[in-house]
């Protein structure tokens, strides 16, 4: 069914370098909107789309947030801006600023306290308690001590695991109360697209016969990070089998408006960002969603808008779903959306939707993936040929989310913002993930104003 547009307005994108912001500039475009996008890169997918009125850029957030928010607030005037539609992590700056924005335009963007709870990995399944709703065990590490007793449990779950004859990281039965009863997993707490996640696989290699740490010339390590302190946490988490669901959700009010569950079948690596998606029956998690943004007002009361996903497991021992973490910003469920769905009446007419109790959500059949990324996951496994199988069945029946036959500058963009990603990564001595948000991550720190 095509859902009736919105009336035309005039929208700034930020986090342009992202396949969402594309997918929604699209989006809103094709829905009559005039659509902008500020960046902080030069080189980023929406800025070559034809589906950007004007592309403009902006100083790092990161690096010079008072700048950048000037400069923000200056195009928000200039351009007469209806919207602001954070697409990535520059949403904790812009909500840092949000006072300021949001006399000039609508802003869609929660407290930046609100965003940090949700953000911070730790504090975040701290809430799903506090909503009544099951986690798995989550601790914080702040300090050499507290890593070294995870170091030394994980020791000890290793020795158990090899007693048995299966030698498996998933095994229910080793699964007590504690988050080091079983299988573990370590990670920052702010951190995206899983980097620097250890897995349980890991631990495993790394203390393999007897519990010995592999020697100094080994690749693997689990030293203590230089940078663990109270304000920059690692937690311990305990690791969860089951099939991977993760959600999106546009909230207006503490009202679900929009809502995508797809499964994550394929990554960017073994815990990575997902770079296939396909859409699942979201009744299930719609309800989990729901359930967890109705807690989640802020300190004057006033309930959650804004967008808001999460990483989610359906536990293979009691069939519950399990939070992992929540993302509160744009994540890659948009691309499941169709124009003719209607996802721009949840962006920019809520209320409509409120009123006549609608919740936009894509086709069942609907897929779509990232090309290359995809190409690569393929490339570095050592699948079976069934495997290989599903895998070019999947990339043979799924849209491309980059390319279209209409717009096909972002699809070569790509490669220049990979290309200036690699420059910076060699510059910073950084990953090329970490490049890719070097200049807009939030990891908790005061914001300088």
């Amino acid at each position: 069914m095509i859902i009736k547009s919105a009336a035309p307005q005039r929208i700034l994108l930020t986090g342009g370098r992202a396949p969402v912001a594309l997918e929604l500039a699209r989006q809103l475009h094709t829905g009559g909107h005039t659509v902008y996008v500020a960046e902080s890169v030069e080189y980023h997918l929406c800025r070559t789309s034809n589906a950007i009125a004007a592309s403009f850029r902006l100083p790092p957030p990161r690096q010079q947030p008072e700048d950048y928010l000037e400069e923000l607030a200056r195009l928000l005037e200039e351009l007469d801006i209806q919207l602001l539609l954070p697409t990535c992590e520059e949403i904790f700056y812009i909500a840092h600023g949000y006072e300021k924005l949001s006399r000039i335009c609508r802003v869609l963007s929660p407290p930046l306290e609100t965003l940090r709870r949700l953000h911070h990995k730790g504090d975040f399944i701290e809430q799903v308690y506090q909503a009544g709703l099951p986690a798995p065990e989550t601790r914080l590490i702040t300090d050499t001590a507290a890593w070294e007793q995870a170091q030394q449990s994980i020791v000890e779950w290793v020795q158990s695991v090899e007693s048995f004859s299966d030698n498996s990281a998933d095994d229910s039965s080793l699964r007590g109360n504690g988050v080091y009863d079983g299988p573990v997993v370590l990670k920052p707490a702010y951190s995206r697209f899983a980097s620097r996640v250890l897995l349980p696989s890991f631990f495993q290699r790394l203390y393999r016969g007897g519990g010995q740490r592999k020697g100094s010339n080994s690749s693997l390590s689990a030293a203590v990070p230089a940078s663990l302190s109270p304000a920059e946490p690692w937690i311990a988490q305990r690791y969860l089998t089951g099939e991977s669901i993760c959600t999106y959700s546009i909230v207006h009010q503490g009202v679900i408006v929009a809502h995508a569950a797809y499964r994550s079948q394929y990554r960017s690596s073994q815990a990575g960002a997902s770079v296939h998606f396909e859409a699942l029956d979201g009744a299930a998690t719609l309800s989990w969603v729901q359930h967890f943004v109705e807690t989640q007002a802020d300190a004057q009361g006033t309930p959650f808008s804004g967008q808001i996903s999460f990483d989610l497991i359906a536990s293979d021992v009691d069939q519950q779903l399990y939070p992992i973490e929540c993302n509160p910003r744009t994540t890659s469920g948009v691309h499941l959306f169709r124009p003719e769905d209607g996802l721009e009446m949840a962006l920019l007419d809520p209320d409509q939707l409120i009123a006549t109790q609608r919740i936009i959500q894509p086709q069942s059949c609907s897929r779509a993936m990232l090309t290359l990324p995809m190409l690569i996951s393929g490339w570095r496994q050592g699948w079976s040929w069934q495997d290989w199988k599903r895998w070019f069945t999947a990339m043979r029946g799924t849209r491309d989310a980059v390319y279209h036959a209409q717009d096909r500058g972002p699809y070569i963009e790509q490669l220049r913002l990979v290309r200036a990603a690699w420059r910076l990564s060699r510059q910073q001595h950084i990953t090329i993930t970490e490049a890719l948000t070097h200049d807009i991550e939030w990891n908790g720190q005061t914001i300088q104003s």
